[in-house]
């Protein structure tokens, strides 16, 4: 895997090197310093719709005051995400008028290939049935120094995590 971070050992999410939808490896310690929340995403789920509008809602709230929203791609759930890395994927965000933050490259969040980042993450933060990612739209709450606080199910509505992005910026 072309990401970089030992989750194991990993005190924040800035250990941790991914690439962007374009293929450019991004450190995650330029986010130091703001309140993060990692997504995985999906085009064709029953939840993108609300999710890319209320997404879009908290990035315009809370962008100036310190919050930045890391989307991950992620085809491991009914193959929900049949766009490519790059342009398709930038076209279809902008088709749906979908302003969510950063976009990453395509990744697993489950399983060996998982992304370490996710690793790491579900090991911070596990869900009510394990650790294991259940479908698209799991949200993770970062805080400044980089330590997941909290982890929202798929079903939680963006704007119903507001009141939690509050208390920490």
């Amino acid at each position: 895997m072309s990401e970089k971070g030992d989750y194991k050992n990993a005190a924040s999410i800035y250990e941790f090197t991914v690439k962007d939808t374009h293929g450019n490896e991004v450190s995650l310690d330029k986010y130091k310093g703001r309140v993060v929340l990692v997504v995985n995403i999906a085009s064709k789920c029953g939840l993108t719709k609300n999710n890319y509008a209320k997404l879009t809602e908290l990035k315009t709230k809370f962008g100036e005051r310190g919050l930045t929203i890391l989307n991950f791609p992620c085809n491991q759930f009914n193959s929900q995400m049949p766009e490519a890395d790059g342009e398709a994927m930038v076209c279809h965000l902008r088709d749906s008028k979908a302003d969510i933050g950063e976009i990453f490259a395509r990744v697993d969040v489950n399983g060996d290939n998982a992304a370490p980042v996710y690793k790491y993450l579900k090991a911070k933060q596990t869900g009510t049935l394990g650790s294991g990612i259940k479908w698209n739209f799991t949200k993770f709450l970062v805080n400044k120094e980089g330590i997941p606080i909290n982890r929202y199910a798929p079903t939680t509505d963006p704007m119903d995590i507001a009141k939690d992005i509050e208390k920490i910026l």
